[in-house]
């Protein structure tokens, strides 16, 4: 099995949340087309064989995840709901 290249020297990371599906993609250069591989809990691993890279990563539930981490923590000065404020996403245009 060939080694395979994950982030070598400084890649151009771009990324875009849809927050109505609450999904992240991450995308290692401009996005284009490659093997997604279900690597479980909800992280779907883009791949191009021709290169033998991976070129993407989609996270499905990140902000549910989030705010579940956040509810298990004890904020001693200020809510969950002050924090869910604070990080509330912004859509990109």
């Amino acid at each position: 099995m060939e080694a395979i290249k994950i982030l070598e020297g400084k890649p151009n990371l771009n990324w875009e949340y849809d927050e109505e599906a609450d999904v992240l993609y991450v995308s290692v250069g401009e996005p284009h087309p490659a093997l997604g591989v279900d690597i479980g809990e909800g992280v779907i691993l883009r791949y191009d064989e021709k290169k033998g890279e991976v070129v993407g990563l989609t996270v499905i539930g990140v902000k549910a995840r989030l705010l579940k981490e956040l509810e298990a923590e004890s904020f001693p000065s200020h809510s969950v709901a002050e924090e869910r404020g604070k990080y509330r996403s912004k859509k990109r245009k």
